[in-house]
């Protein structure tokens, strides 16, 4: 399970948002992808994650090309973005039961993967508190949890400290991930100290 990534650029009219970046994502692998706001970022991660198509270059996830495969690749990731989409009249579990449901995952499956990512992310004292009531840490938990509901092959955080550093143990998360065996995983940052301690490449 790899990330490879090709000559990629994004043109809006004549601004480049990414200028030629080419770079691996190997299995096991945590990247940090590191730079200051404006670098293309989080335009890099949406191509990855087929939110948007590249204007040249190529990007393949587990040797598939995402724009040839996208619904392929969609499933393979999971994606928490700087700005984390709920549904705020949700309560926690409600709202990790309905993306379970949406990645496929019904009954006794379902439930042990809920009970895992409350766990696993800390969010045990919230789990009937609505979406819209919560802190925005508490928030981020449960877009992270949401991101991870599937098991993914490869795990996408944009902008994630907020979410990993303050869950009950960055290595839980960690086990969680690696529990079938190592896999991917890809944080942008702007500005990240503890960052390096924590990602294999940068």
């Amino acid at each position: 399970m790899s990330i490879g990534v090709r000559n990629l650029v994004k043109r809006y009219g004549d601004r480049a948002a990414i200028n030629d970046i080419s770079f691996d994502v190997k299995t096991g692998e945590i990247l940090g992808f590191l730079g200051p706001n404006g670098a293309g970022k989080t335009t890099t991660m949406k191509i990855i994650t087929c939110y948007m198509p590249p204007t040249s270059g190529t990007v393949d996830v587990d040797g598939m090309d995402v724009r040839e495969h996208s619904l392929e690749v969609r499933k393979k990731i999971g994606y928490l973005p700087e700005m984390n989409p709920l549904y705020f009249d949700m309560n926690a579990l409600d709202s990790l039961e309905f993306a379970a449901e949406l990645h496929g995952l019904r009954g006794n499956a379902m439930q042990q993967r809920v009970k895992e990512m409350v766990d696993v992310c800390g969010l045990e004292a919230v789990r009937h508190k609505d979406i819209g009531e919560m802190s925005k840490g508490y928030r981020q938990r449960v877009g992270l949890a949401q991101a991870m509901i599937h098991d993914p092959d490869v795990l996408i955080l944009d902008e994630p400290p907020a979410a990993s550093t303050r869950i009950r143990s960055w290595r839980s998360v960690r086990s969680s991930r690696n529990s079938a065996g190592p896999r991917p995983s890809f944080f942008p940052r702007t500005f990240f100290p503890k960052f390096k301690r924590r990602a294999t490449g940068c």
